[in-house]
């Protein structure tokens, strides 16, 4: 089992706990359409790992499988050898996340939110793993295996979960050895002293090394310079792809179009008017992005999710068993929800279109997934009564 996978729960309550602190303390870090947005861009990446596997898994192992130089030995420095060696190729991965606008296409995602909590830690993007795998390839070449590999990065990625808060200040002597969240909210910055620094997962020194340290002065403002605006996480994981496309036909010559692709994000050659150079953000005049919706909408909603997060972690847990008929219609079924679900959020005048056929669908699909069973009969009639439900909501909003 995948440890990311099995530390879901423990997400979900430590998730909780803060919601909990943060409504009582009236500190206002969690808003509903952001969270939920969070999580399903998590839902995304985790069901893209269903079939990328196969080009990330798959490639680490194939070059360790044919091309190890030698197998490095069990020792009692293993673990502790590899986990270094993993740090510092993160730190290369994530630094190139930012540089490259192309790879920056598969991180944006986890930049996307305004707000900075517990729950943009799940926030994941589904094409980064294709981009960044090949960074760790010299691992596999020297002859570290594939199991204890994963183990290793899995557990560089869960160290993360925790120092994506704002409730825990500055934590003395540790801030000059580890990423801890005072160093990781500058990473989230979107003013630009703090752009395109502290990349490090574990280690701190990784950046203090190689001169991407920026600590912590003023509160950052969160986001990316240019406001995605959505909270269709499906949508959020392919928008940066299209901005890439807009900037490759307005730059003439093959030269061009390659910087716009291997360059910095926001590159253009001069003659379109240079870089475009990340501009200073008023933190008291900054306007979130945010869309005002009945309330009963908002209970609609977190229902649905509630029952789409039961049947993704159905899935997740349960995967090995399931073959890959089941993996798609599942990943349709699931990837089709959170997308019609987000664009209810944002109120769009076509959003309870999109719902109806959304909760067509989800009857459809569920029978097919779960056959000779209660769904035959459960499935449409759940449909039923929140196609009615979603209409009223919308006859008195």
């Amino acid at each position: 089992m995948n440890p990311i996978v099995l530390s879901i729960p423990i997400f979900f309550v430590l998730i909780g706990l803060e919601v909990f602190y943060d409504r009582f303390h009236k500190k206002g870090v969690y808003r509903l359409n952001d969270a939920l947005t969070n999580i399903s861009c998590g839902i995304t990446e985790q069901l893209s790992g269903v079939f990328a596997a196969v080009f990330t898994v798959g490639i680490y192992h194939f070059v360790f499988d044919n091309y190890r130089l030698f197998t490095v030995p069990m020792t009692w420095y293993y673990g502790l050898f590899l986990f270094v060696l993993v740090d510092f190729f993160y730190y290369w991965a994530h630094r190139w996340s930012h540089e490259v606008n192309l790879f920056w296409a598969g991180h944006v995602v986890h930049h996307q939110s305004e707000e900075y909590n517990l729950s943009v830690a799940l926030r994941q993007g589904a094409f980064q793993k294709l981009f960044t795998s090949i960074v760790y390839l010299p691992m596999a070449f020297v002859g570290f295996g594939t199991g204890w590999f994963l183990i290793i990065l899995a557990y560089n990625t869960l160290y993360q979960f925790w120092i994506h808060t704002q409730l825990i200040g500055k934590m003395g002597w540790l801030e000059y050895v580890l990423n801890t969240p005072s160093h990781h909210r500058v990473h989230h910055g979107r003013d630009p002293k703090y752009i395109d620094k502290n990349h490090a997962a574990t280690l701190i020194i990784w950046d203090k090394l190689f001169g991407t340290f920026q600590a912590e002065e003023e509160a950052p403002v969160y986001g990316i310079t240019s406001p995605s605006q959505s909270w269709n996480p499906v949508y959020l994981q392919v928008k940066h792809f299209g901005d890439i496309w807009v900037d490759l036909k307005r730059v003439t010559g093959v030269g061009n179009k390659l910087k716009v692709l291997l360059y910095k994000p926001g590159w253009l050659p001069e003659s379109l008017g240079g870089y475009r150079t990340p501009q200073v953000v008023d933190a008291t005049k900054y306007a979130k992005f945010d869309v005002h919706v009945p309330f009963r909408l908002n209970v609609y909603v977190l229902l649905h999710y509630l029952l789409v997060l039961g049947f993704t972690s159905y899935f997740l847990f349960g995967l090995a068993q399931f073959d890959w008929r089941f993996r798609l219609a599942a990943v349709v079924l699931i990837y089709l929800s959170v997308a019609a679900l987000g664009e209810l959020l944002a109120a769009k005048r076509w959003a309870i279109r999109f719902e109806y056929l959304r909760l067509a669908c989800a009857a459809v699909l569920l029978i097919y997934l779960f056959p000779f069973s209660a769904m035959w009969l459960f499935a449409p009639l759940a449909a039923l009564l929140s196609m009615i439900t979603i209409y009223f909501i919308q006859k008195q909003a």
